[in-house]
């Protein structure tokens, strides 16, 4: 039923922890979703920096934007200012190239308060990969929503249990939040156990609060549990939970370099190059700074921990 369990990264950034989910070494992707971070929880105090990441670039991707709690700036070169609060989606198409920072608004750090989501990167499809970019925010309403009887569920993007949510992907898959009342029962969408058959060959559960039970085995805060393609197990909280629900249909094999994704080196390369270079537009709101390209070498192997986005 359970083809492996990954535990999420710690690591502190200066007051401000993250969980690094994937890539990782024995498990670079679950369907499209080649990037997960947990940011947080955390408690910002009022005057602190909060989130502050500088501009910085991406290709061959989309970015994937959800928060249980706080709120976060986001600004673009392809002119996109917007704020995102819990239960909004912030969705990012790089495609051939994009910039953009998130920050805390300077309004919120004089404030502080609570800081606590999810940050998902999205491999896209060979036909897709040098797309135009584009950026595209979702309130609450564009998410289809099911609460009843201790159980929330919200269809962020992609399609499950029969409803679809309002952001266009570019290839099939799903990304669902739970919030699960303690002794609640319920499952993932189904796997697809062979070709013809429905359902999606890659499923994964991350636990970003609480504790499950997934057949007969306990799963904490801060692990993803990767189903085998044929399981349908019973998910049951142990405890009130929060869950993220993830997976789709692989686009191929995939190369990761600091913010790049492709599938192929020579692209990641180039992309290098115009940074570097300053050949990719800062946002115009936010063009005073920038991070520079890490002084690491490229590899035509994903790396297991790529270059974190945060301060």
């Amino acid at each position: 039923m359970i083809e492996m369990v990954i535990d999420a990264r710690r690591k502190d950034l200066g007051g401000f922890e993250v969980g690094r989910v994937l890539p990782f070494h024995a498990r670079r992707m679950v369907g499209p979703f080649i990037f997960l971070d947990q940011m947080g929880p955390a408690e910002f105090a009022p005057g602190s920096e909060a989130i502050n990441v500088r501009p910085h670039p991406h290709i061959g991707l989309s970015t994937l934007t959800y928060l249980f709690e706080g709120e976060i700036m986001h600004r673009d070169n392809t002119g996109a200012t917007q704020a995102i609060r819990p239960g909004e989606v912030n969705w990012m198409t790089a495609g051939k190239g994009v910039v953009h920072s998130e920050r805390t608004d300077p309004l919120k750090k004089t404030q502080g308060g609570p800081m606590h989501g999810m940050q998902a990167w999205i491999a896209l499809p060979d036909e897709a990969e040098e797309a135009d970019p584009a950026f595209y925010h979702h309130g609450e309403d564009g998410q289809p929503a099911y609460d009843n009887n201790g159980m929330f569920a919200r269809l962020v993007a992609g399609e499950a249990y029969g409803a679809k949510a309002a952001v266009q992907t570019s290839s099939p898959l799903f990304y669902v939040h739970w919030e699960l009342a303690e002794g609640l029962r319920t499952a993932p969408p189904p796997g697809k156990s062979f070709v013809g058959s429905g359902g999606y060959t890659e499923r994964a559960l991350y636990v970003a609060k609480g504790e499950i039970e997934v057949g007969d085995r306990l799963f904490h805060a801060g692990q993803m549990v990767v189903l085998e393609p044929n399981a349908e197990p019973t998910v049951k909280a142990l405890q009130p939970s929060s869950v993220m629900v993830l997976g789709g249909e692989p686009v191929g094999p995939r190369i990761i370099w600091w913010n790049f994704v492709h599938s192929r080196q020579e692209r990641i390369d180039q992309a290098k190059a115009d940074w570097k270079a300053g050949r990719m537009t800062l946002p115009s709101e936010d063009d005073l700074e920038f991070i520079p390209l890490p002084d690491v070498p490229s590899t035509p192997e994903p790396a297991p921990d790529p270059v974190v986005n945060y301060p």
